[in-house]
Formats: C-alpha cells, structure tokens, sequence
C-alpha cells in the first residue's frame, strides 16, 4: 500500500471517528461509577484505591528526566523529545489528579483525574505520528490534540452540571486515539525499534481496563485487593514499558524506513523547524 494511500486511510478512519461520535447518543456519567469495591480505611479514605497512584508520580517523573535527558539513540531530533514530555507530565499529574479523585469519588473531583489521563493520551498519539508519519506534523499537532483532550473534558464537566452530561468527546479522545494509535502502528513502520514495547504498554493498558470492569467480583474473590487497585498498577506498568523502549531503541535501518515511507519523509531534519 502506497504511503499517500495509507495516510487517506488514517485520515478517513479519524473522521469516522468524529462523525460516529456526534451521530451517537448522548452518554451520561453513571453516577454508580463512584462506588468502588474497596471502602477500608487505614487513615485514608478508599487507603488502596488511593496509594496506588502513587507509582505514577515516580513513573512519570522518571519518565520526565528520561525524555528530556535522553541521549541521541532515543531522540534523533531534540524536537521528538516534546510530546513524550507532554505524556509523562500527563502521566506525573494523574498520580495526584487521581489521588485527589479516590479520596473523595465524585463528579467534581473525577474532573482533575480525567483532565491529565487526556493530556498523556495526546502526548503519545502525537508522539507516534511524529515517529511514524511526520515529525513535523506530529510537533505540531501536539498542542492542539491536548487541547482537544482538555476540552472534552471541560465539556462533559459543564453538561453534567447543566443536567445533560456527555461524555462522548471524552470517549472519542480516550479510546479514538488508541484506536489511531494501533492503526498507526499497523500502517506505518517505525522510525525507531522497540516498538514491540508499544504493543506491550498497549497490552498492560487494555488489562487495566479489563481490571476497572472487574473491580468488584475480584475484591469478593480476593479480599484483599479490588480490581480498580490492581487497574491502577496495571496501567502504571504500561508507562513502564514506554519509559523501556526509548532507553533501548536504536534508528531503524536505511533499508527497512526505505521501502516503508517515502525518503522525504523518512528522516526530518531539525532544518525543518
């Protein structure tokens, strides 16, 4: 398949997106969402659901000094360095969005959980269309994607107060830009190796979704640990993976970029900002 072809496909596929979303039926917050399996208290409320977002506090500020300390292997232009910062800010201010959420689950305070868990998602598609598509393109949509992330946030926020959440533009930000992530990663060979991490962070994030889902039969048949706690170490150890594949990526070979993409796009320049 042609990269022009490919490009079209991507591009169609991401306003299927947007048009299957605004065709869709309004979804409202269960207000059931907030009652999570594990009610104990051990000098903190809802102590595990709460404690287990400390890892992403220690992952995203490692994942931080990762990105901006990275060494030429893992950035070939300092401009790609951008949107991972963006990620594992994202990934920093979700430990304590998050933290915040649990201590007290409501509307108003699942807010500042779902506003930085935007912010990481934009911050890796945008990465991946840097690495993948255009560098160029990718850096400069990154603003704009997060943005985008914010404000269906800011949105389902104001239509719940207002009486008529919605949470559709959340859901096309959270799982569209998976799903563009993963069609990237098919259509697209990568400028770097590693990319079997992708797929592992991929993986590690769809258990964790598996986990939130299973929150209470795995409390009843645990009793010690809920499966929104185990979700929150699941997608922990995600970021995990990410954080390993720029720490052992090498530039893909000449040959291999050479008969995925056209040169002009394969390598971009830092002439080009």
């Amino acid at each position: 398949m042609r990269f022009r072809t490919r490009v079209v496909v991507l591009f169609s596929v991401a306003i299927g997106l947007v048009i299957a979303s605004a065709l869709a039926p309004r979804i409202a917050q269960d207000p059931s969402y907030h009652h999570f399996a594990d009610q104990r208290v051990f000098g903190i409320p809802h102590f595990f659901d709460v404690t287990s977002n400390v890892p992403f506090l220690f992952i995203g500020v490692w994942g931080l000094f990762t990105a901006v300390m990275g060494s030429k292997q893992m950035f070939d232009n300092w401009a790609e360095r951008w949107p991972y910062v963006v990620l594992f800010l994202g990934v920093t201010l979700t430990g304590i969005g998050s933290s915040y959420y649990h201590w007290n689950p409501d509307n108003h305070t699942l807010v500042w959980d779902r506003l930085p868990m935007t912010v990481g998602f934009m911050g890796l598609l945008s990465a991946t269309i840097a690495e993948r598509i255009n560098l160029r393109i990718g850096i400069r949509w990154l603003s704009p994607f997060v943005l985008l992330g914010i404000a269906s946030v800011v949105y389902w926020n104001r239509t719940e107060v207002a009486g008529a959440g919605d949470l559709r533009p959340y859901v096309l930000i959270q799982f569209g830009s998976l799903l563009l992530l993963v069609l990237i990663l098919i259509l697209f060979a990568p400028k770097y190796t590693g990319g079997k991490y992708i797929a592992y962070a991929i993986g590690f994030y769809a258990l964790a979704k598996l986990l939130e889902l299973t929150d209470v039969p795995i409390y009843r048949l645990l009793h010690i640990v809920s499966g929104h706690t185990l979700k929150h170490l699941a997608a922990a150890a995600a970021i995990v993976w990410i954080i390993r594949m720029l720490k052992t990526r090498r530039l893909a070979t000449p040959i291999s970029l050479h008969h995925s993409v056209p040169p002009e796009v394969a390598q971009v320049r830092a002439r080009d900002f």
